[in-house]
């Protein structure tokens, strides 16, 4: 790999950020930011790359490599969890192995977020339709995480919630609510009256998503020191399992001719673990799961390496084939 892919990714000043929210828990700094700002920064980047991804959507229309796009996002979001499950099996529990599972299938949109900017920055293309793809991983792993338990656990009480009620808890959490809803809007927004908003979404863009970021960093290193009692087999689940995913997505994008953004994205996609709106829905749909598991697993081993090396790893993977 070339060694200015990684370097260019360490001296961004969006990770760069990141690495200070690290550095600033690790000398026991009290800088934070305020759990409410943090929300609204991260309530601002979903709006801001769903109503951009709903343009570009609206622009590029229905072709036959949008629809094998999500075609291919579907089939990640469902083998990935129950690979997953499997894999986990020999060491946790059906509860914790079906939380992570449905974590590891579902997706991070900070990281999409990230990868995004580190396109525009290199001036590569990539479909408004990724957002819909990403939308698309985001709730069906929750589902087949239930699912698992349900089939492997010997609790015949186990779950007591239905599919349904699991579906709409998915499907309403507030960030696959925002980054659904922004998406839809922009596809029927007037190219000319959105033009007005244009500054807000496109031009502050990367300040937040530095801002986001440094809260990341601090989260990340607080949630590793949570962490460390879990053994080195999660850990090393949670950059292997991740790395397999891109590999394979990768092969198969190939396969089908696709953009090499698109590869790229999709990829990122595959790799990344939901810290946000899967945990969220999985102290409803599988309570008897370990937070303290699956949370600091993508939040704070899974993130991290994507964000540093994931990102021109997979790049370059991409750009080989």
């Amino acid at each position: 790999m070339d060694l200015s892919l990684v370097v260019s990714n360490l001296t961004n000043p969006t990770l760069l950020f990141f690495v200070l929210g690290v550095s600033a828990v690790f000398v026991k700094s009290d800088l934070e930011i305020p759990s409410q700002i943090s929300k609204f920064v991260s309530l601002y980047l979903l709006f801001s790359i769903g109503f951009k991804g709903g343009m570009e959507l609206a622009h590029s229309g229905l072709t036959t490599e949008v629809a094998t796009t999500l075609g291919i996002a579907i089939f990640m979001a469902l083998l990935a969890p129950v690979t997953s499950f499997f894999v986990l099996r020999k060491r946790l529990g059906v509860y914790d192995a079906g939380a992570v599972a449905a974590t590891y299938g579902s997706v991070s949109a900070v990281t999409f977020v990230t990868a995004s900017s580190f396109l525009a920055d290199k001036g590569i293309a990539f479909g408004g339709h990724m957002v819909a793809a990403m939308a698309l991983m985001e709730s069906p792993a929750i589902i087949i995480g239930v699912v698992l338990i349900r089939l492997f656990s010997d609790d015949t009480t186990a779950q007591h919630h239905s599919l349904k009620n699991i579906i709409k808890e998915g499907f309403s959490n507030g960030s696959v609510l925002m980054i659904l809803g922004s998406l839809i809007i922009g596809i029927v927004s007037d190219e000319k009256q959105a033009e007005g908003i244009k500054p807000f979404t496109s031009d502050i863009f990367k300040g937040f998503l530095a801002l986001f970021l440094l809260d990341m960093g601090i989260l990340a290193a607080q949630r590793i020191k949570a962490f460390r009692n879990a053994g080195w087999f999660l850990t090393g689940f949670g950059i292997i399992m991740p790395l397999l995913n891109a590999c394979l997505v990768i092969l198969i994008c190939h396969a089908f001719g696709i953009h090499t953004g698109n590869t790229f994205l999709l990829a990122i996609l595959a790799a990344s673990a939901s810290y946000i709106a899967v945990p969220a829905a999985l102290r409803l749909a599988i309570p008897q799961a370990d937070p303290g598991l699956y949370i600091p697993m993508a939040l704070a081993v899974t993130f991290p390496f994507n964000i540093v090396i994931g990102i021109p790893l997979y790049y370059y993977l991409a750009g080989i084939l």
